[in-house]
């Protein structure tokens, strides 16, 4: 007699497909739709043009910084001038390395605009894709103004405070100048950052996203079952 061991198996399937059948659709119509869409790509380009000024006015000033301090360092004949130049150029050098590191309005809205929205699929892939985009926009804006931020700056403070006064040996005012004085910058340049997508995605969400028209994004999942010799497979799509 032929004897079988059956098992069972579970295969989970990922299928992430932005299609209409990924969320569900609640009283709301292609129009509304579009200006959903309309309102979130006015208010990335919007944003745009003051986290440029920012950034490129704080990279500006800190690499004309560590140039200028580097040129100091190498025709000064001082030497207490020539350990200040040297560390701030170590300093305004981190700064600069921080804006690079830490972009935040770089969104390519020309792609968003050339999403198409000849079907109401079509729409609600865009739509999906523009909140997205502002909500990692608003995360990242807020990411930059977290006590995290102002920890990492105030140990590099710190550190250049200490190696001012101890590690060139000189008195503990020159150490409390030179913190106080990159403090002054590093704060400065959080306190200006633009938070404005922040601002953005709140007023969105609450315009949008607590009424009844709201789209809400649901899980869908769908089971099949199939049979195979020695086992039984249980396929989950979702």
């Amino acid at each position: 007699m032929n004897r079988f061991n059956w098992g069972w198996s579970i295969i989970f399937i990922p299928f992430f497909s932005l299609s209409i059948n990924s969320f569900a659709e609640e009283n709301i119509s292609d129009t509304l739709i579009h200006k959903r869409i309309q309102c979130i790509q006015n208010m990335l380009k919007q944003s745009k043009p003051g986290v440029n000024v920012w950034w490129k006015g704080w990279m500006a000033g800190y690499s004309v910084a560590t140039v200028g301090q580097g040129a100091f360092f190498l025709i000064s004949k001082d030497a207490a001038i020539r350990q200040d130049m040297a560390l701030g150029c170590v300093t305004t050098l981190l700064g600069g390395a921080k804006q690079l590191l830490t972009p935040l309005n770089t969104a390519d809205t020309n792609s968003l605009d050339q999403m198409p929205e000849n079907s109401t699929d079509d729409k609600l892939i865009k739509l999906y894709s523009a909140e997205k985009l502002l909500e990692a926009l608003a995360i990242k804006e807020k990411a930059g103004r977290l006590w995290q931020v102002h920890a990492l700056s105030g140990v590099v403070n710190i550190s250049s405070g200490l190696i001012t006064w101890i590690g060139f040996k000189r008195s503990v005012w020159d150490g409390v100048t030179n913190f106080l004085f990159n403090t002054v910058i590093s704060e400065a340049q959080i306190w200006t950052q633009p938070t404005r997508a922040m601002k953005d995605y709140k007023k969105y969400c609450n315009k949008y996203k607590s009424t009844p028209n709201a789209l809400v994004y649901k899980f869908q999942p769908e089971y099949f079952i199939s049979t195979y010799p020695g086992g039984i497979a249980l396929r989950i799509i979702f």
